[in-house]
Formats: structure tokens, C-alpha cells, sequence
């Protein structure tokens, strides 16, 4: 259930990167969300751990900035592997990697403080 939550949590980060950026756009509706965010999902849960290990030297350099810029690119292989998703341009992606993150780590922190994680 919890997998089905953040699915969708993640679902409406790209409806929000959508919204917010001109330059990237999702077509189609809902259903097309939770592909594009299950492609994603699977794009980052595959290749994330490999690009995270080698860009760690860089990004320990530049203070975790560079985390932005794994993200763009992985952002990237999930636009390049659905016509559903257009990213155009590198600022746009990485943009788009930044609310995607914030929106998704505060969805996901406050669904956890709602299962009781934070209790005293």
C-alpha cells in the first residue's frame, strides 16, 4: 500500500513540475502521470544507485549540488524512454529535479509522520 502512496505522491510532483515549468510537459491526463511517474520510479530504482556511486566524488566537491544534476539526467532517460514525457532543455530538467524531490520528500515525510513514525 505504502508503494501505491508514493506512486502517486510522485504522480502529482510531475503534475507540479508540469504546471510550473513551461518547458516541460506531460501529455494526456492522470493515467499518463502514474506511467510517466512508474517509469521514472523504475529509471531511478535501476540506474540511481550506479550514477549516485559515480558521481559521489563530485558531488561531496560541490556540497550535494551535483545530486540535482543525477537527477536531471535520470529525468532524462525516463523523458527519453516515454513519448509521454518532454523535457526540453538541461535548466528545465534540472528544475524539474528540484521540485520533484522537494515535493515528493515532503509528501512522503508527512505521510510517514501520519503512520506514527514520529511519535513519543
Amino acid at each position: 500500500m505504502r508503494l501505491l502512496i508514493r506512486w502517486v505522491v510522485l504522480a502529482g510532483a510531475f503534475a507540479l513540475a508540469d504546471k510550473l515549468l513551461a518547458r516541460m510537459h506531460v501529455s494526456g491526463g492522470f493515467g499518463s502521470l502514474l506511467i510517466v511517474a512508474a517509469i521514472f520510479g523504475l529509471v531511478n530504482a535501476i540506474l540511481g544507485p550506479i550514477l549516485r556511486v559515480v558521481a559521489l566524488p563530485i558531488t561531496i566537491l560541490t556540497l550535494g549540488l551535483f545530486a540535482l544534476v543525477v537527477n536531471a539526467a535520470l529525468l532524462g532517460v525516463a523523458a527519453a524512454l516515454t513519448s509521454r514525457l518532454s523535457i526540453r532543455g538541461f535548466w528545465t530538467g534540472v528544475a524539474a529535479a528540484l521540485i520533484i524531490t522537494v515535493v515528493s520528500t515532503v509528501a512522503n515525510d508527512l505521510l510517514e509522520r501520519d503512520k506514527g513514525r514520529w511519535r513519543r
